[in-house]
């Protein structure tokens, strides 16, 4: 990180990077596009990337977070970047989606907490009672409302139990694919790896309809469950933390 300058921070594009965890190609493909250039250059023509830069890439980084595409983010950006209003209603929408999610942990803790009282005490937990801390545990994994998880399951009924599970297997293979570009760190625009994602967007499409809340909120499940979901598969978790950016990275080239 640079020094202070007019009382301020820079950053190098690899600084930043690693300070966000953010990968550097994705910080050129927001240079490119013109969602994130980075304020000051250095004499011999290195981006630096000022405090203003930092809390634009946050604000970019929240409105994905909360299902924009890249064009709209782009559009909602157009308001001044400093413009506290802006700011505040961002933030807002973020505390509420963390007040939920807490909400949905509490829920969890409490039934869980009275079936492991039960069982201390040495009495079995009726059958009903273990339904329904499945069916939160269930909410919780799944982040779907009630409404989305019957429609994703009358989706799967449809199809029937063989068609679900021919596409079970064409979706193995392009998770291992794709997750052998990942390793070997092939440009998220090259043809092979487009044609790998459209693949992979068109089979998931089979199951949720085109709904852009459910994809979503797919995208939210993988990103933060993905220690959960790796010990039910032969992938690590890192694994697929990855595969889910290289994903959304593809996404975004226009």
């Amino acid at each position: 990180m640079d020094g202070n300058r007019n009382g301020t921070r820079r950053w190098s594009i690899g600084e930043l990077a690693r300070a966000t965890g953010i990968t550097v190609r994705t910080l050129h493909h927001y240079d490119a596009i013109g969602l994130l250039v980075a304020g000051e250059r250095t004499a011999a023509g290195h981006r630096r990337y000022t405090e203003a830069d930092v809390r634009r890439l946050y604000r970019i980084r929240s409105l994905q977070a909360l299902g924009l595409s890249l064009a709209e983010t782009a559009a909602v950006l157009t308001a001044p970047v400093e413009g506290l209003d802006s700011l505040e209603d961002l933030l807002a929408t973020q505390l509420e989606r963390l007040a939920a999610h807490a909400e949905r942990l509490r829920q969890l803790q409490d039934r869980i907490e009275q079936l492991l009282g039960r069982i201390r005490s040495r009495t079995v937990p009726d059958a009903g009672q273990f339904l329904s801390t499945l069916e939160m545990i269930s909410m919780f994994d799944g982040y779907f409302t009630p409404e989305q998880r019957s429609q994703l399951a009358a989706r799967a009924a449809g199809l029937g139990p063989d068609a679900v599970e021919a596409a079970k297997a064409s979706w193995a293979g392009l998770v291992q694919e794709l997750l052998q570009h990942v390793r070997q760190q092939t440009p998220a625009a090259d043809p092979g790896v487009q044609e790998l994602v459209a693949r992979w967007d068109a089979l998931a499409t089979r199951f949720n309809g085109g709904d852009d809340a459910v994809k979503a909120t797919a995208q939210q499940v993988w990103q933060d469950q993905s220690e959960t979901i790796s010990r039910t598969m032969p992938w690590p978790a890192d694994e697929l933390r990855a595969l889910v950016a290289y994903l959304h990275e593809a996404r975004q080239v226009v």
